[in-house]
């Protein structure tokens, strides 16, 4: 009988020390000469931006699509419907009034495309469109207003960026109850920086609002302060607002021992028009590339299926995750772990476990054989606004990588999002961190947690006030029908 114990000892210590040798070897290939950084560059240079909808996209979910077919890895194409089409073809803004000039402009998604034609009506500063300085200016009903918003650079960082959201939110509901034309933000971005991102609304969002150059938007705060009275005409085309469909790309490298159990790593391939979305999110879909190609060629096979997903239409409203959940429903139970990567090329340092401290002895346990590349915390908070949301409120277990803030909020949806901002040798870190992390978790001998039901998604939502956040992103429609979850 002890010479039983002694072998099953022996056996469970060296099928330990094989998976860590194995995450030790994954990891070190990820940090050495790798394609990923040559992928990223053929992504943003060469196909460039990638918004839902557009050539650029579908010429880079089939560019994917070839990628993981070239690795030897088993790949399909999964439907995505989109709601309501959107491109901005031609925006241009002209004041008039005491003065008149063109206004350079972008618009912001969803903006209504009724106003090709022209939408026009006086102009007032509003400041920063708080509850107080709405209060302070009358007669708002068909006006412009100009929301003078914070720099949002790098010092700000994730956090400045989260706070500008809501406070749009804000602004965004305010403008809608005063009736007014339309809102025009100053760009946060100095430098005549322009950007996009989605109003609160999303994709039901018909109030029209776009973004001017900062530098012209404080030209304009200080005309009307001196008593000049200008009016703001906008000329918006856009798409034809219709349904369409687009594809994420889905592969996987099946496990050897529980096939049937799932960890799924997952970036975003979308971007917004403006730049070539390097940093958001072009960065992290090499990554995810890449760990999958390197798992593939030294030949290592986990014991749970490794699934590796490129979502599409996360700029518009998550819907890609979103048709990912509802395209595998019966199957999220048996999803182990979930992780997604969104904010650049700043140094993964921790992970958000959205509500979930069941499973952070596991992810440190993982973490450990590369731990020269933390340290790493735990941050029990739920995160809205990325590719984990959906399965977060399904109850299943999900990951957000949290990363130092670099340069990706001041390039955030911007113009400037593009290939020369990427930190490529912090990319090839934060790529040996993930793969050593997910195929630890594929390893375990054990799972010890399991997917949530819904009361215990409920009892999460209202602890945490998540209802917030859903409202700042256009998702709380969706809880509060009980359309999203899918149920």
């Amino acid at each position: 009988m002890k010479t039983l114990y002694l072998f099953i000892s022996l056996f469970l210590f060296s099928t330990c020390f094989a998976n860590a040798n194995d995450q030790k070897a994954l990891a070190k290939s990820l940090q050495g000469n790798t394609p990923i950084i040559d992928d990223l560059q053929e992504l943003t240079d060469t196909i460039g931006a990638r918004m839902t909808g557009t050539e650029g996209n579908n010429l880079a979910v089939a560019w994917a699509l070839n990628k993981f077919k070239e690795m030897g890895i088993n790949t399909k194409l999964e439907a995505v419907e989109m709601p309501r089409g959107w491109q901005e073809r031609e925006a241009k803004g002209y004041v008039t009034g005491d003065l008149t000039y063109e206004l350079p402009i972008v618009s912001m998604p969803f903006t209504n495309s009724t106003i090709k034609q022209g939408l026009s009506g006086q102009l007032k500063y509003i400041n920063n469109g708080s509850d107080k300085a709405f209060n302070q200016v009358k007669n708002l009903e068909n006006t412009w207003l100009l929301v003078e918003t914070d720099i949002l650079d790098d010092e700000q960082g994730i956090h400045g960026l989260f706070k500008e959201y809501i406070d749009f939110a804000g602004i965004e509901q305010r403008a809608i109850q005063h009736s007014v034309a339309g809102i025009i933000y100053m760009s946060s971005r100095d430098k005549n920086l322009l950007y996009r991102h989605l109003p609160s609304k999303g994709a039901a969002n018909n109030l029209p609002i776009i973004v001017a150059e900062r530098e012209e938007g404080l030209k304009l705060k200080r005309l009307l302060n001196k008593g000049y009275s200008l009016h703001f005409a906008a000329k918006i085309e856009t798409g034809d607002g219709q349904p369409y469909q687009v594809n994420n790309v889905i592969a996987e490298i099946k496990g050897k021992e529980k096939p049937d159990e799932i960890v799924l790593l997952g970036a975003h391939i979308d971007s917004f028009d403006l730049g070539t979305g390097a940093l958001d999110n072009g960065s992290n879909v090499s990554l995810v590339l890449d760990i999958a190609r390197q798992i593939k060629r030294l030949g290592i096979t986990p014991k749970r299926t490794m699934r590796f997903a490129l979502y599409n239409g996360e700029e518009q409203g998550l819907y890609g995750s979103w048709a990912y959940t509802k395209h595998h429903k019966m199957a999220l139970n048996k999803h182990v772990m979930t992780a997604t990567i969104d904010i650049g090329t700043g140094k993964i340092n921790g992970f958000f476990t959205n509500g979930r401290v069941d499973f952070v002895p596991a992810l440190e346990s993982a973490l450990n054989a590369v731990q020269e590349n933390g340290p790493f915390s735990m941050i029990n908070v739920p995160v809205v606004g990325t590719d984990n949301y959906d399965f977060m409120v399904n109850g299943v277990p999900n990951i957000v990588a949290s990363q130092e803030d670099a340069n990706y909020a001041s390039n955030y949806h911007a113009e400037s999002d593009t290939f020369d901002k990427v930190d490529t040798k912090q990319l090839k870190q934060n790529a040996s961190t993930m793969g050593a992390l997910m195929l630890g978790i594929a390893n375990l001998n054990d799972i010890t947690w399991q997917k949530h039901n819904m009361a215990q998604v409920e009892a999460l939502i209202e602890a945490e006030n998540v209802e917030a956040s859903m409202k700042t992103f256009g998702l709380y429609q969706g809880w509060k029908n009980k359309t999203r979850p899918i149920r």
